[in-house]
């Protein structure tokens, strides 16, 4: 590839988060303005071996930057996982001379970028497009924000009718192998448990905490969970409930994809304008395999391995803080 970064291609892939239309608006004008051609890349690494690209300018990003999912689509590719498949991707993008890639995902998207940049030598970016703010080297993840108000907003309508009929209620929210978003939103309603997968659960002590609420006539209650915590989720949490509480009015909620749609918070518009401003900035500035995030609100940029490697852990501060309160 050439060393000049004159083309440049953006997509979308992993689940979607609102907050990528804004990273993807961003990219496009920042190329526009430095006089680079800009390429979008339909439904991920899907699109880079279907040859589904197509150039973008000002215009093709106009009155977007509130709408949540992502125009370029996103989708998995098996292919993408072979050689073979790699090849035609990286065929396509020699084709179009496009010698700069931007990603915008989570960690199964940066694990392809990083394994597709070091077989064929063309430089990527990754802009942390997740709603579970599980990769290291930002405080921030593009839709993290917004998914978090939505888990809020379902929750507190949750407990006007919890508090109405005295019931117990658990909640499962998404996060399969991360928490923050559980953490989060459990913390901002006042729950009296949250269950994340960096945890283990222990049934038991949470059912005798119940038992002496019950006993002190403390009937509603509200229980957070991720749906990777250990015991099984929403639906095994509130079965385990049940059984052993026999008169408790136990419900589950599942809240689902509602989590990963609606319009982006202004956060997620904000930090996704800069990550995508930056990860323009960065090709030009020669910079590779990193990625782009924000820390102390300072962009940092952290080798793609090392922000595979390292994903963010919770710490323990918080889990004291959620004790303390639900006390």
């Amino acid at each position: 590839m050439e060393k000049k970064i004159t083309k440049i291609g953006v997509l979308t892939s992993g689940g979607d988060s609102p907050g990528m239309n804004a990273a993807i608006r961003a990219v496009v004008r920042t190329g526009n303005y430095f006089g680079l051609e800009v390429y979008g890349i339909y439904r991920g690494y899907a699109g880079l071996i279907e040859n589904d690209i197509h150039r973008m300018d000002n215009r093709s990003v106009a009155n977007i930057i509130q709408r949540g999912g992502t125009i370029l689509k996103t989708a998995r590719s098996k292919e993408f996982r072979t050689s073979e498949g790699r090849q035609i991707a990286y065929n396509n993008l020699k084709n179009l001379g496009i010698n700069g890639l931007i990603v915008i995902g989570g960690d199964g998207s940066f694990t392809g970028a990083d394994i597709f940049s070091e077989e064929f030598d063309i430089p990527c970016i990754g802009l942390p497009g997740t709603i579970d703010k599980d990769i290291a080297g930002t405080d921030f993840t593009i839709g993290f924000d917004t998914a978090v108000n939505t888990a809020v907003e379902a929750i507190d309508k949750i407990r006007d009718t919890m508090d109405a009929h005295d019931r117990l209620f658990v909640v499962e929210v998404m996060g399969r192998d991360a928490g923050y978003i559980a953490l989060h939103s459990g913390i901002a309603t006042g729950a009296e448990n949250i269950l994340i997968p960096e945890t283990k659960t222990n049934i038991e002590d949470i059912i005798k905490n119940m038992m002496e609420k019950e006993k002190r006539k403390k009937l509603v209650n509200l229980i957070v969970v991720a749906e990777g915590d250990d015991f099984g989720g929403g639906d095994a949490v509130g079965k385990a409930i049940k059984e052993r509480l026999p008169k408790a009015d136990v419900r589950v909620c599942i809240l689902g994809h509602i989590q990963r749609g609606g319009s982006p918070s202004c956060m997620d518009r904000l930090i996704a304008s800069r990550m995508g401003f930056h990860a323009v900035e960065s090709l030009l500035e020669g910079r590779r395999n990193v990625m782009v995030g924000i820390m102390n609100n300072k962009m940092n940029y952290i080798p793609l391995k090392q922000a595979l490697k390292s994903k963010n852990k919770i710490d323990t501060n918080w889990l004291k803080i959620v004790k303390i309160l639900a006390s």
